[in-house]
């Protein structure tokens, strides 16, 4: 009876997105946005794409099981790369004011080709792991619900995102955003106000939970989003493309509220783990098993159906991030609607290929990304807020320097890497990696800037 219900309410949420989404599509509209009378999108409309699209199902799932292992400072840490929204409004400001219109404007005036293609394959990467990572959850959810059902459910679903997102490219993405998030708001308040009505559910009991691990290391992943909240939300083009669709202060605005609102989602979430732990729970089926366990079935739906929605939604928008950067950015394909779909169908297709493929070293490879975005900060922090001229090659020390980071990290256990790595977990190991790619960056940034002469 769950698998009924589950297939039919969210086969009725395909139905609407394919509904809402706009009968014609122009070029401006697909890669920009615009509306079929050529405006821009309103703030209410920046602010749930912006919400829904980072509120993705791997999110969710990451949030949740963070809190089961470390308690409130598990989910708290992961709850701060929230705080790009803040960081990303910042640096969207600082480059729109500098004339440019795309992270690669600006990088591409300064670095060249050279400068933008390091750039570009990191952000590539990053689309490819969204694509992926939420159908990975797709395929956890209706396994849990019925055994074997996992590869049908992630092909039914990547064709389904791929068609609406086809037809209108960002423009299809950002009206079924509002539907999606509109619907996962209402799904997630019901699961979260029986979460907190239970008798078992305590909120001092929450706020205080060591986890099953105890909060050190929550605290050491919080200190990881802290170094990696600049760069993150520039490597993320799903949240640099919104950066640019209206006027400066909708735009502002809209990261503003997406911040608040994405948080208050993740540490929701999160108290699902937290919960789970604080009642002896075991761990199962990365948090699925527990909760058919624990939650009556109309929760145990409504979780499974949020984050359903959440992986739905972030498909759409990374597609059409995807389109975007092959034919605006690399240039591969012609900037026509025909040239658009065809980025998309390449990473559907490969997208779904790892999913199915089911390497979870793979999917550590691209979880990684935070760490590769590093080398943003210090050419940020020095080229745009502070206005110095930095030297190609200090650029690309301090991408050489984040790609052998993220490398490090994912290669973790070889022996070789292992004997330069400190001993520690793994998350101690990351915080290291961090600092070493900063403080390069920054050293190679600093001795290869200069400052800007002034206009006589």
């Amino acid at each position: 009876m769950q698998t009924i219900l589950l297939v039919a309410i969210f086969g009725a949420i395909l139905v609407l997105s394919l509904a809402v989404a706009p009968r014609r599509a122009s070029v401006e509209g697909f890669f920009g946005g615009l509306g079929a009378t050529g405006q821009s999108p309103g703030l209410w409309t920046l602010v749930l794409s912006q919400v829904t699209t980072w509120i993705f199902a791997r999110s969710l799932m990451n949030s949740a099981i963070l809190g089961y292992f470390y308690g409130i400072a598990g989910t708290l840490a992961y709850a701060a790369y929230y705080g790009s929204f803040l960081t990303g409004a910042y640096v969207v400001g600082q480059l729109r004011r500098n004339g440019a219109m795309s992270v690669q404007d600006w990088l591409g005036a300064r670095f060249g080709q050279t400068g933008n293609a390091a750039y570009n394959l990191v952000i590539g990467l990053r689309l490819l792991s969204e694509v992926f990572a939420n159908l990975i959850v797709v395929g956890l959810i209706f396994n849990a619900v019925s055994d074997g059902s996992g590869t049908a459910a992630v092909l039914a679903v990547a064709v389904l995102a791929l068609a609406y997102s086809a037809w209108g490219g960002l423009s299809a993405a950002l009206r079924t955003d509002v539907l999606q998030m509109s619907l996962f708001l209402m799904i997630f308040t019901v699961a979260f106000v029986a979460l907190i009505l239970n008798p078992s559910f305590s909120f001092s009991a929450v706020a205080t939970a060591p986890g099953n691990s105890g909060g050190y290391l929550g605290w050491v992943l919080m200190a990881v989003a802290a170094l990696q909240v600049f760069s993150y939300p520039v490597h993320d083009p799903v949240m640099m493309d919104r950066g640019f669709l209206a006027d400066e202060k909708t735009t502002r605005a809209s990261f503003v509220h997406a911040f608040w609102i994405s948080a208050l989602c993740i540490i929701g979430f999160g108290f699902f783990g937290i919960q789970a732990n604080l009642q002896g729970a075991e761990y199962e089926g990365q948090l699925l098993g527990t909760w058919a366990q624990m939650f009556p079935p109309f929760i145990f739906i409504a979780l499974l159906l949020s984050l359903l929605v959440s992986a739905l939604s972030t498909l759409d928008s990374a597609l059409s991030s995807a389109a975007r950067l092959v034919v605006e950015e690399l240039k591969l394909a012609p900037r026509s609607l025909n040239g658009g779909r065809a980025a998309m169908v390449v990473f559907t297709l490969a997208g779904t290929a790892l999913t199915l493929w089911g390497n979870q070293t793979l999917f550590d490879a691209v979880a990684v990304s935070g760490t590769a975005s590093m080398f943003l900060t210090p050419v940020l922090i020095v080229g745009l807020v502070l206005g110095r001229q930095v030297a190609l090659w200090a650029y690309l020390v301090a991408w050489f320097a984040a790609m052998a980071g993220a490398f490090a990290y994912f290669a973790r256990s070889w022996p070789t890497i292992a004997a330069v790595l400190p001993e520690g977990h793994k998350y101690e190991q990351l915080f290291v990696i961090c600092v070493v790619v900063l403080v390069v960056g920054f050293v190679a940034v600093i001795l290869g800037s200069r400052r800007v002469a002034s206009p006589q």
